[in-house]
């Protein structure tokens, strides 16, 4: 496959990622075909219930808590392709039990609860090492256009999973869901055995304690890479609860059945796929203020979400926050990949992800509770007006760090950052 060197596919001269990216495009579609059937699910056992909706999203991200630290310094130790066939050899299964438990029509809500949790475990552990795998895979020169590229394959999966699982649900139930997700793991562990680890990008690593404390040093003493984490947490814990807000508008206020709430997921990748493609091309403009810009803008769009009237209107102005999600969270992404050293960027990695999913756990049952207890579109304008609140305190708190010098290596930083703990 022929790619121009500075073209936007130019991950693609990778052999490597050839090989992981339609196998991630395919789990990528099975992975939001089962979020959307995983909350209705929830939402048929409990009579609707906001409450139960945010707690079992809780419980899934819960373990992003414990072990996301655990899997960024494994990622910086041991073969990252091994661990990615075990955690989605996991995932699998878990999928696989949830839906045969719908399937054989035996399903409870604590069955929910725990398969939410055991693939809660094994995504904690899976994500900062898949995403310092990218760097081995395609090179430090195009880590920035692979996050774009992967970004995309997400949301194109995020463009035909939601949808597929509202027509399945409508006429199967929620089990057929379950089952395509477990089925789809097996592309990525295929995809993972096939890989040439000759093809791979072993850089040189400094000798480090490999610790996550060495990890936690290393980003408090880098402003550019804390700035756009608490960014980052304040956006994903208040603002980026679109399926959660989704399941309830589409329930609560607009009365609608499976299909049309699966196609408010496909409204969002709409968005969310565009920003992902758009990002390819804005790589020179992704600093710190970039991404501290890029959620004031999406915090706006999802106080605004609260007022659309009627369900076309709302579907409408989903895409407007997909496309301003994916622009700000690709650019926070690509700063931290890039700006980290490769010493110790999985453990950055786990960090960043603890930042980004760590806050769900405790966000999640909050807006059910505020659901339940103010209604839903008095939730969605108050989780926005938050993160705008966050995002606009940061930038007026940390205006004279957000053009910062990157490429700090950790020799230029853990020595000081040691000194400052004894």
């Amino acid at each position: 496959m022929a790619v121009k060197e500075d073209g936007n596919w130019r991950s693609f001269r990778h052999r490597n990622y050839r090989i992981l990216f339609p196998a991630n495009a395919a789990s990528n579609i099975g992975t939001w075909a089962q979020r959307v059937a995983q909350d209705w699910l929830v939402l048929q056992l409990t009579d609707n219930s906001g409450i139960y909706l945010g707690l079992v999203t809780a419980i899934q991200f819960a373990p992003v808590l414990l072990f996301s630290l655990q899997g960024g310094a494994l990622a910086d130790r041991v073969n990252k392709r091994k661990l990615l066939i075990f955690t989605n050899l996991i995932g699998a299964l878990s999928s696989l039990g949830l839906g045969l438990l719908v399937v054989a029509g035996h399903v409870q809500v604590w069955h929910v609860f725990f398969f939410a949790l055991t693939l809660g475990i094994s995504s904690a552990i899976d994500a900062p090492i898949r995403q310092s795998f990218t760097s081995e895979i395609v090179g430090h020169s195009d880590i920035a256009n692979a996050v774009s590229l992967n970004s995309a394959n997400f949301n194109a999966g995020r463009l035909v999973g939601p949808a597929l699982s509202g027509f399945l649900i409508a006429r199967f139930d929620t089990g057929p869901s379950f089952l395509i997700n477990a089925f789809t793991y097996l592309f990525v562990i295929l995809a993972l055995l096939r890989m040439r680890e000759s093809d791979f990008f072993i850089q040189e690593k400094k000798v480090t304690q490999g610790t996550v404390r060495e990890g936690l040093n290393y980003a408090l003493a880098r402003p550019d890479l804390y700035v756009v984490m608490l960014v980052v947490f304040f956006v994903a814990t208040f603002g980026l609860n679109m399926q959660i807000f989704n399941a309830l508008m589409a329930t609560k206020e607009f009365g609608k059945g499976p299909a049309s709430y699966g196609l408010l997921g496909t409204y969002v990748a709409i968005g969310s796929l565009t920003g992902a493609l758009l990002s390819a091309r804005l790589e020179r403009f992704r600093t710190t203020l970039f991404v501290i810009k890029g959620g004031v803008v999406f915090s706006l769009a999802i106080a605004l979400l609260s007022i659309a009237p009627t369900y076309t209107w709302y579907s409408f102005w989903l895409p407007i926050c997909g496309l301003s999600a994916l622009t700000m969270l690709i650019s926070a992404n690509s700063l931290i990949q890039v700006n980290s050293d490769p010493a110790i960027r999985g453990r950055v990695s786990g960090i960043y992800l603890l930042i980004f999913m760590g806050g769900t756990p405790f966000g999640s049952p909050l807006i059910g509770w505020l659901v339940e207890v103010i209604g839903v579109r008095e939730t969605i304008a108050l989780c926005g007006l938050i993160s705008l609140g966050a995002c606009l305190t940061v930038w007026a708190v940390f205006h004279n760090k957000v053009n910062l010098p990157h490429d700090i290596s950790v020799e230029g930083v853990l020595p000081a950052a040691y000194d400052d703990q004894r």
